[in-house]
């Protein structure tokens, strides 16, 4: 069945205008042009989704500064029927803005949002070393209430891109403390087919241990080490049935068609009582995985091969 061309996809997307996530979904050729659904969390988005009033969505879900973004993996675990396509790495800086006509020197009180005041705490204390804080709900949020004035705030910290929808005065920019933060997020559609495999690919998993013996957690680990899978990010978040229960939030390099991937994701399924597939989709840097020659395909192809001519009787070769 083919897709009419004519008719638009939307986008659900964290908002308003101006957000980082707003500058990741910019990152998706297919999204030009489309309808871009801005909505005040991720639980929104994901619904969005599954009840079909978007076509995907798209998220954060890690930061090189602050780790895992626990809302969305949380979400993610608990929101069935979800995959995630692929995913879009944005980099972390931020500006002071205020009125027109605004100062620097003149600046006592800046709206921030608590992470993003966090991560600009150096530079705020050197510029401005008796400033206060007005803790703002999100990162558009402390601009827009300067612009509405709706906020007692002088200036506030955002995102570069708020300059593009709002009359603001530019009174610094890159004021970050970490010139190299950078938030990683995933655009996420309802189920589907993975798309096909580029070498260059992550799988994304959420699994939960049997039960809570010594090693259960190395058991889960090795299923990967055993096959040769590299793991770029392993996050525990609690269950939350009962105190002490976990589950795993699992970046692993490597494709579900990569047969080292599908025996390990077989493995998995023998070893949890749960294994949630977000997905298996191109790595925003492009970088092709790297792996040893007896972790191939053709190693595991033969392996199966050869198990089998056991099981028939035929002769050694």
């Amino acid at each position: 069945m083919s897709i009419d061309a004519s008719v638009r996809r939307t986008y659900s997307y964290l908002g308003p205008a101006g957000t980082f996530t707003e500058a990741a979904l910019s990152q998706v050729p297919e999204a030009r042009d489309q309808i871009w659904r801005p909505v005040r969390n991720v639980g929104e988005a994901l619904s969005d989704v599954v009840e079909g009033r978007s076509d995907a969505a798209m998220i954060a879900i890690e930061n090189s500064v602050d780790g895992g973004v626990s809302t969305a993996q949380d979400a993610l675990a608990t929101m069935p029927g979800l995959r995630i396509v692929g995913e879009y790495l944005v980099p972390v800086n931020f500006v002071l803005v205020g009125r027109p006509g605004m100062r620097l020197e003149d600046v006592s009180l800046v709206a921030a949002h608590p992470v993003a005041y966090g991560q600009c705490l150096r530079w705020l204390t050197a510029a401005l070393p008796e400033h206060a804080h007005l803790p703002a709900a999100s990162n558009v949020a402390s601009a827009v209430g300067i612009v509405d004035g709706v906020s007692d705030a002088d200036a506030a910290v955002a995102p570069p891109g708020i300059l593009e929808h709002y009359d603001l005065e530019l009174l610094a920019e890159n004021i970050g403390d970490n010139p190299n933060a950078v938030t990683r997020f995933v655009l996420v559609s309802r189920t589907v087919a993975p798309p096909a495999p580029t070498g260059a690919d992550k799988t994304s998993l959420i699994v939960e241990l049997p039960e809570e013996y010594p090693g259960a957690l190395l058991e889960l680990l090795e299923q990967f080490a055993t096959r040769g899978i590299n793991l770029s990010l392993l996050a525990s978040r609690p269950i939350g049935d009962e105190l002490g229960r976990y589950r795993f939030v699992i970046d692993a390099d490597g494709h579900v068609e990569d047969e080292r991937m599908a025996d390990a994701l077989l493995g998995l399924r023998r070893f949890s009582p749960k294994v949630i597939y977000l997905g298996s989709y191109p790595r925003a840097d492009r970088q092709v995985i790297r792996y040893p020659d007896r972790y191939s395909d053709d190693v595991f192809v033969e392996a199966r091969d050869w198990l089998r001519g056991l099981i028939s009787g035929e002769p050694d070769a």
